[in-house]
């Protein structure tokens, strides 16, 4: 029974991991660039969620979604204005630039909101529950787990069924065919951007409702987010949404081990990962396989 119980509520935080990795994964997938930012914009998002629920009291549904959109509109606005300028064959100027804006964004989030340890709070539905068959399941983490999986099958049919997800695959493929085809490329890019940090901002939010958060824990949501990626395999949305499971899996059977340690685990299978790998990389190309 303790076995189904970690699996279970494994998978229920995997689905958040998974959909950390989900954005990272599609813009390096699209573009190749890492953003270092991303961990700062998972945090942003739940601490722009947090004051729109404490200002406006609307239902937090409906400031997820304003939060959502703010946050493509944010990565819209930093690819159009700084990241095109940097989209080539050497990752590290995009790198070093949204290093720098995590930098910014977390002094940014601490002079404002200081230091202390916040959570969003959304009423009753936090701590209700229930149990099948023995193994306890709480509601939250179970709706959690449904949009994550929605959202991971939306991309799906964004890249396999629509033009801008043809767009997507040709992009990473080779972008001069992409403009041999008539779309504009930095659009095609802006839209990427837009749609990975959005993906990464529902996470936030998500895992902020169940957890506490920092103006400085973007770089352990950072570390989650790169390493589902690299497990999943650089550029593969499917992949990276499996190994957030599995890292969800793995993370709490260790804490039914040891209560105390947090995400240790989850890194040591991680490492473990690289080890039998040997340090034999690939960069597949973004598919239409999600």
């Amino acid at each position: 029974m303790i076995v189904i119980d970690a699996l279970v509520n494994g998978l229920l935080v995997g689905g958040l991991y998974g959909l950390f990795g989900l954005g990272l994964a599609f813009a390096f997938g699209v573009m190749r660039i890492a953003n270092i930012a991303q961990g700062e914009f998972i945090v942003l998002a739940a601490y722009l969620c947090m004051s729109l629920l404490a200002l406006t009291h609307m239902p937090p549904i409906a400031a997820v979604l304003i939060v959502t959109l703010a946050c493509f509109a944010m990565g819209w606005l930093l690819q159009a204005a700084v990241l095109n300028r940097l989209v080539g064959p050497n990752p590290i100027p995009a790198m070093i630039v949204t290093l720098g804006l995590s930098i910014v964004i977390r002094n940014t989030l601490a002079k404002i909101y200081g230091t202390d340890i916040h959570t969003i709070e959304i009423g009753p539905v936090q701590d209700m529950g229930f149990a099948i068959a023995g193994v306890s399941v709480g509601v939250f983490p179970l709706v959690t787990f449904a949009v994550a999986a929605a959202l991971f099958l939306a991309m799906h049919q964004v890249m396999t069924r629509t033009m801008i997800g043809r767009a997507f695959r040709a992009a990473a493929d080779d972008y001069e065919i992409l403009e041999t085809l008539g779309f504009n490329r930095r659009r095609v890019y802006n839209a990427a951007m837009a749609l990975a940090v959005a993906l990464s901002g529902v996470a936030g939010m998500l895992l902020a409702m169940r957890n506490t958060f920092t103006p400085f824990s973007g770089a352990e949501r950072l570390l989650i987010a790169f390493e589902v990626v690299i497990i999943g395999g650089l550029g593969s949305l499917r992949g990276s949404f499996l190994a957030g499971l599995a890292l969800g899996v793995v993370q709490i059977a260790g804490l039914r081990v040891a209560p105390n340690s947090g995400p240790l685990f989850a890194h040591l299978a991680f490492f473990v990962v690289l080890l039998a790998r040997q340090g034999r990389f690939t960069l597949p190309r973004l598919s239409g396989r999600a």
